[in-house]
Parts: structure tokens; sequence; C-alpha cells
């Protein structure tokens, strides 16, 4: 790939989710974290990227946007937010595991995910730590969770999911589909190919849209 196409790959594809959003985690703060997390479990779906943004905003305009006040909104008024997003498809499933999370997080790390990446030990019991906090945290949500979270949590090192692998390999950045092994390879590539401006999240996320329009044209599809 010569330089000028992978810089339009960066600069087209790699707005981050959460500046979309407009939520800024850049600082560490728990109620930014939480925001984040709160999208990442509603990206973690197979739904598309304009319904949870849609669903995303309407928990923003109805202010439930802490573990706290998703607890107090309870599962009819969260299938409601759900509803109007148009998250109808995973609404009850959602709004089961929406609750189930809070709860947990409130109940074992005062509400924080500051607490619980402090108390993780490395990387891998921090995703551990994350997924133990309810059914339908699994890799992809954890991993979109993580991916915006390098360089601002110490313990933040996700393995690429396979959207991006997907993507880099047909790109011929790696060979490997170890999530491992691909990691280290993206990472000097970057290293190599930085593009001004842009950072190492941003690559990423251009490859996971760009992951994603392959698998939607069904070539080579994620297993």
């Amino acid at each position: 790939m010569n330089p000028a196409t992978f810089r339009t790959l960066v600069e087209e594809y790699g707005e981050k989710y959460s500046t979309i959003l407009e939520i800024d985690p850049s600082e560490a703060e728990d109620a930014e974290v939480f925001k984040w997390f709160l999208a990442s479990m509603l990206f973690g779906a197979p739904i598309t990227e304009s319904s949870v943004i849609e669903t995303y905003r309407a928990f923003k305009e109805r202010g439930v946007l802490t573990p706290q006040k998703i607890i107090r909104t309870g599962w009819d008024g969260l299938v409601r937010i759900l509803d109007e997003g148009g998250y109808t498809r995973y609404d009850y499933k959602t709004a089961d595991k929406l609750l189930e999370v809070s709860r947990n997080l409130v109940q074992q790390y005062d509400g924080s995910p500051n607490l619980l990446h402090r108390k993780a030990s490395d990387p891998r019991d921090l995703e551990k730590r994350l997924k133990s906090l309810g059914n339908g945290v699994g890799d992809v949500t954890v991993g979109i969770f993580l991916r915006e979270l390098r360089g601002i949590w110490k313990k933040s090192n996700p393995a690429p999911t396979g959207l991006v692998i997907l993507a880099a390999k047909n790109l011929g950045i790696i060979k490997s589909e170890n999530p491992e092994n691909a990691l280290q390879s993206l990472e000097r590539f970057w290293q190599k190919n930085k593009v001004k401006g842009k950072s190492f999240v941003e690559f990423e996320t251009a490859l996971v849209r760009l992951g994603r329009d392959f698998r939607r044209k069904k070539k080579h599809p994620v297993p």
C-alpha cells in the first residue's frame, strides 16, 4: 500500500466512535469511561452502526449515562430507550445485560471503571474482570471498549478484533490470523507508516470499518 493510499484510509475511515458520540475518555474520568463502556456494549451486538449511534443518543437525551441511573431506570425504562433508538431486535437481552453489568460494577467496584482497572493485575486480568461483569460482555465488546483506551489505561492492550484482522489481511498488512501476532505486526506497520496527527487507535478504527465493508460484501467472511 502506497503512503498516499494509507493516509487516505486512516483520514477517511479512522474517526473514533467515541469522538462521533462526543465522549472524551482521554482524561480517564470515570463518567466518560463509563459512557464509552455503555456505547461499547451497544456496539457489541450485530447491529448497524447508525442504530447504535441513535440508541446511545437516546440514552444521552434521557440522562441515563451512569451505572446508578441505569439501575434506577429499570428494565422497562431501558427497553423503551433501546426501542426509541432503533435497537428493537436486541432490546430485551440488552436491557438485561445493562442492568446486570451496572449492578455488578456498583457492587464490586463502587460503580468506578477506573477502580476495576486499578485492581486488574495485567491486561488479560483486566479483560477477564470486564467480561465477569455480566453475560453478553464478551471478546467483541471488550475489544471495542479497550481499543479506544489504548494509551489512556496502562493495562489496556487488547488483541485486534476479527474485523481488524480481516481488513489487514486483505490489505496485505499482516499474514497471521493469530491475534497476538497480528497486533505485533500492526504495531510494526504503524511505526513505519505513521500518519501525522493520527494515532494507532485511529488506524485500528479504520480497519474495523474496512473489515465491515469486506464482510458485508461477503469477501473472506469473519469466522
